[in-house]
């Protein structure tokens, strides 16, 4: 019997122990956004479908409406207040016979984000107003080499 009450109370107490610890570490404030980054330079964001605040993202749908072109493979060698820079792959729907049935294709690219804007939806946030992307072999019919597009706001 005294066994188990010592069991216990050890128990008892590694939990409390816990718990202080846990607690602790929630109470911690926050990470800043955009820690690391150079103090007193703001880095602009890219704006997605979904209305959220990326930076160097990985991958990015231009389609919004159907998803039938995205970038993905995204690498990233430039991101400031002055453009931003990647190389990646389009995947474009050729929509034939129809966009349901048909096929995607991945052309390389090169990816440049332009035009920095205050953002309307968040105004304490700058966003790129414009992409444009150059395809550096083969394009999707009836694409130019470089095409540039408006991102939403």
């Amino acid at each position: 019997m005294r066994g188990g009450l010592v069991g216990t109370a050890v128990t008892l107490a590694a939990g409390a122990l816990l718990t202080t610890a846990m607690t602790t570490a929630s109470a911690s404030p926050p990470t800043p956004p955009g820690a690391g980054a150079q103090v007193g330079q703001a880095r602009p964001v890219l704006v997605d479908c979904f209305f959220h605040r990326n930076v160097r993202p990985a991958d990015f749908i231009l389609a919004c409406g159907d998803g039938n072109s995205r970038l993905t493979g995204l690498q990233w060698s430039q991101w400031s207040p002055d453009g931003a820079k990647a190389v990646g792959v389009n995947w474009v729907n050729d929509c034939d016979p129809y966009c349901a049935a048909g096929t995607f294709h991945q052309y390389p690219v090169v990816i440049r984000l332009t035009g920095v804007q205050q953002w309307k939806k968040h105004p304490s946030f700058e966003r790129y107003a414009q992409i444009s992307l150059t395809y550096t072999g083969a394009r999707p019919k009836g694409f130019n080499q470089v095409m540039a597009y408006p991102l939403w706001d």
